[in-house]
């Protein structure tokens, strides 16, 4: 099966965690969450630090810090009414694809993030790619009713995963 998610590592230790592999779980695993089909959609997926992050976020939302994650959707899926399901994206062909975005996500803020939390690193950082996916297609946490809806969804695929729900 090809994949969905081109991983770009600009930092050694994203290598050497996993990455890409755990991108692809749970990126599949939303994808069959969503009841969309594994197959026609692609992604990018940067490896970074906090420096090239804070870089990033100060260039694209004015906030010169660092965070865990940031997702630059390819196409506006958002409903146009709070706390309903986005408008989910048709899949491409095998050899065109859909093409949903890019998100980076930064190794020293996941690595400190999971640490505070007691959380083991693979399940914060599942967390983190499946919260940037879905911000790809269309979900989003500004307001009350959306937050409700990522949130709920983001701990529905996690728990299809076998991981536990981050927000508790």
């Amino acid at each position: 099966m090809e994949p969905l998610v081109d991983c770009v590592i600009e930092d050694a230790r994203w290598e050497d965690f996993g990455l890409e592999p755990l991108a692809e779980g749970a990126v599949r695993a939303a994808l069959k969450r969503l009841g969309l089909p594994e197959a026609g959609f692609a992604l990018c997926l940067m490896g970074c630090d906090d420096a090239r992050i804070a870089e990033l976020n100060a260039g694209f939302r004015g906030k010169p810090l660092p965070t865990n994650v940031l997702s630059w959707p390819s196409d506006e899926r958002a409903s146009d009414t709070p706390g309903q399901r986005p408008d989910l994206p048709e899949p491409g062909e095998a050899d065109d694809p859909e093409e949903l975005g890019d998100i980076a996500i930064a190794w020293e803020t996941c690595e400190r993030e999971a640490a505070e939390a007691g959380r083991p690193m693979a399940d914060h950082v599942t967390h983190l790619v499946v919260h940037g996916f879905l911000h790809l297609l269309g979900y989003d946490h500004i307001e009350d009713a959306d937050a409700e809806l990522m949130e709920a969804t983001e701990v529905a695929i996690l728990a299809d995963m076998g991981l536990s729900d981050p927000y508790s």
